[in-house]
């Protein structure tokens, strides 16, 4: 015979269960298709709502900038624009911002370099189990956002890069004081190996999140209305669309 407490207990894990069942629901921006991405959401909502939008992925100082960075997956883009591109020394690159803007606009990598500079010195964290620390330099993307002026409806933002790739952050990410668009790495140009001209940090999130080889970015309303849908072009493959750490 069931208790009266063990009643009480059950009932309150139902609904608490169902509490979080909806929360997740409202707050994940993603269709789920699978247990392990019912984790992701899970994860997801659990750290938006006990974590700071603001707190800070930590930083170090220049004397423990690793000796070796890897440089995996793509480290030349096959791509022929790409290609181009870098035998002309990227002065022809552009970066092209649309979607929900009042000014879509394609920004040169002068432009970009014209803008607000920060520095920062970060840990790469590789879902392969390495990691590395490197200085970083660039402008912060909510100022390359505030130069275009989003739309109150913009939610998300999509990032296609020239290796194929691309992927999606919501606001708490994209105005993140360490989000930045980098063109600078240990006080040197972006090398071609970590993504030239410009690619990606999120500083927040594991490295496979930091696209290399930045080719678009787009505002938008939905996290599913882009590309594919799924949040990330390497989702079909295992990787979740919110790699916190």
């Amino acid at each position: 015979m069931i208790s009266r407490r063990k009643l009480v207990i059950g009932g309150s894990l139902v609904v608490g269960s169902a509490a979080l069942t909806t929360a997740v629901a409202r707050t994940y921006p993603l269709r789920i298709r699978s247990p392990l991405e019912a984790a992701d959401a899970l994860t997801y909502t659990a750290q938006r709502a006990l974590l700071s939008p603001n707190a800070l992925a930590r930083e170090f100082d220049r004397g423990m900038i690793s000796k070796t960075f890897p440089a995996i997956n793509t480290t030349d883009p096959e791509d022929e624009g790409y290609q181009r591109l870098r035998h002309g020394g990227f002065e022809a690159w552009q970066l092209p911002i649309d979607g929900l803007v009042d000014r879509p606009m394609t920004l040169s990598l002068k432009n970009l370099m014209g803008l607000p500079s920060r520095t920062q010195i970060t840990q790469h964290n590789c879902v392969d189990g390495w990691s590395a620390i490197a200085e970083w330099t660039g402008v912060q993307l909510f100022r390359v956002l505030a130069h275009v002026g989003m739309r109150p409806e913009a939610r998300f933002i999509g990032f296609e890069s020239f290796d194929g790739w691309w992927n999606v952050c919501d606001m708490v990410d994209a105005l993140h004081a360490q989000t930045m668009l980098t063109y600078g790495m240990n006080g040197a140009p972006l090398p071609i190996r970590h993504g030239a001209p410009v690619r990606l940090r999120l500083e927040r999130q594991l490295g496979y999140r930091s696209l290399k080889y930045l080719k678009r970015i787009t505002v938008l309303a939905d996290a599913e209305d882009y590309k594919g849908g799924g949040g990330l072009s390497s989702r079909p493959y295992g990787y979740q669309w919110h790699a916190g750490i």
